[in-house]
């Protein structure tokens, strides 16, 4: 697929979150051909710390009103320097970056899991099942339900289920001890967020025979795989992330 750099123009910062911010941007030209679970790189000027571009799940693409959505999680100086953004500035862009998640087929029963701003590539993808007549199920994890992200969004799309570590919103504990999971019968399971969640996934998807994909969240510095920050060791030997995923068939990663 043909990569781009953009110089595209923010549209508006939202600050959804005390740690989260989603940005809208747009372009004078139809956005590129974008997949679910791909990513951009970004370029983050005037921070003096930050010379490395800035790898951020691909949220959502709206071909109606030519946007492309970033859910930014401002963990350090480079993404809070994004954060403070404002409309009619422009970001520079490379994209689109990486493998996505492979399409769901007509008839197919996929729950889509996400934790923190992993949840951020789901949105895309679910819409895209949407889109194709396939109704995606999402379960979603967090710490509180104030640690929720967008899921008047993900509303608009399937079914939505939700977990918090301390009970404040749907079941309490982790996703993995959702009661749907027993009660429910899927062909495929996607996943995004926190490391130790997708392995416990994997583990899961493993016990019951469901094919699981899942989406790594490793340090990514070039997103072209020449700088080989985010080689992930599998069952084919070392690869890079950015450019070999960043989604993985969990049967190849060497996880516990």
């Amino acid at each position: 697929m043909k990569k781009y750099i953009l110089d595209l123009k923010v549209v508006s910062v939202t600050q959804i979150h005390a740690r989260y911010v989603l940005i809208r941007l747009t372009d004078d030209n139809p956005l590129p051909e974008m997949l679910p679970g791909q990513f951009v790189e970004v370029r983050v000027d005037g921070s003096a710390s930050t010379f490395l571009r800035r790898p951020i799940s691909i949220n959502y693409v709206d071909r109606t009103l030519n946007e492309l959505w970033l859910l930014v999680a401002t963990v350090g100086d480079g993404t809070r320097k994004l954060a403070t953004l404002q409309a009619g500035d422009t970001l520079n862009c490379v994209l689109p970056l990486g493998n996505g998640f492979t399409p769901a087929k007509t008839g197919e029963k996929v729950l889509l899991i996400g934790g923190g701003v992993g949840v951020a590539p789901l949105l895309y993808m679910g819409a895209a099942m949407k889109q194709a007549g396939i109704e995606p199920t999402f379960l979603l994890g967090a710490r509180t339900a104030q640690d929720l992200l967008l899921t008047d969004e993900f509303n608009k799309y399937g079914r939505v289920y939700v977990t918090t570590e301390d009970g404040s919103e749907g079941e309490k504990g982790f996703v993995t001890n959702h009661h749907i999971l027993t009660q429910e019968t899927f062909d495929r399971i996607s996943t995004c967020g926190p490391t130790p969640m997708m392995k416990a996934v994997a583990r899961l998807a493993k016990a019951k025979g469901i094919a699981c994909e899942a989406s790594l969240e490793n340090l990514m510095a070039c997103g072209l795989g020449a700088c080989l920050c985010c080689v992930e060791k599998t069952v084919d030997g070392n690869v890079c992330v950015c450019k070999d995923g960043p989604v993985f068939n969990i049967q190849s990663l060497l996880w516990d």
